[in-house]
């Protein structure tokens, strides 16, 4: 008799590497809940891995490598994502432009939650904010859509920098490169004499990222 294995959908990974004036501090691994918001999920998946070209209404390439953190709120969150102006006024979705709110059923109840910024209802473009606390008050406001999985020490150290009276890191946090974690399964026999002992070892291994 032949053995049917069941494939089970696993939300997307994707990573930041991330350095302070130049320094590298480490990597920021996040969980994309595809499963929940599976359009604002993809728009940060091909955001982390630059594969969809230059955008629309920016004419810069849709890609986070490069940004940085521009807003640093202690007690609060950090925020980033604007890869076209650098400071809280520029970027755009790779749906071109922003998008709609896809839906609230996440709230800010934790910390290291993954949440996009906006400028009011359905204007989601490329900019996000990573909690450091729970934020109640932006609920229904802001579309939660991810986790940090790795890394959160990496976010409290961002958290922690002194900042200017614009709530900007005085040294440059810069993600000098992302790209998506790809799960793959594979499978082998566990012993010679029989087919049926098989186990499935998963591997993440980075997708390269398109230049």
């Amino acid at each position: 008799e032949g053995i049917t294995f069941k494939m089970v959908k696993v939300n997307p990974r994707v990573f930041f590497d991330v350095e302070i004036g130049g320094l590298p501090i480490g990597r920021i691994v996040f969980e994309l809940f595809n499963d929940l918001c599976p359009q604002t999920s993809e728009n940060f998946r091909a955001l982390c891995t630059g594969e969809l070209g230059l955008g629309k209404t920016t004419a810069k390439p849709l890609h986070y490598k490069g940004i940085i953190f521009h807003r640093v709120v202690k007690d609060f969150m950090i925020q980033g994502g604007d890869f076209s102006g650098g400071n809280g006024t520029g970027g755009e979705s790779i749906y071109g432009g922003t998008f709609s709110d896809e839906n609230f059923t996440l709230k800010h109840d934790k910390p290291f939650l993954l949440s996009m910024a906006n400028r009011g209802k359905d204007t989601n473009g490329s900019q996000f904010f990573i909690t450091t606390q729970p934020a109640p008050h932006l609920d229904n406001v802001h579309v939660v859509f991810g986790e940090v999985v790795s890394g959160q020490d990496c976010v409290l150290h961002i958290e922690g920098l002194p900042v200017d009276r614009m709530s900007r890191p005085l040294q440059d946090v810069k993600v000098v490169h992302c790209g998506e974690l790809v799960l793959k399964a594979k499978s082998k026999d566990e012993t010679r004499s029989s087919k049926k002992s098989q186990v499935f070892r998963f591997n993440f291994r980075l997708r390269q990222e398109i230049v």
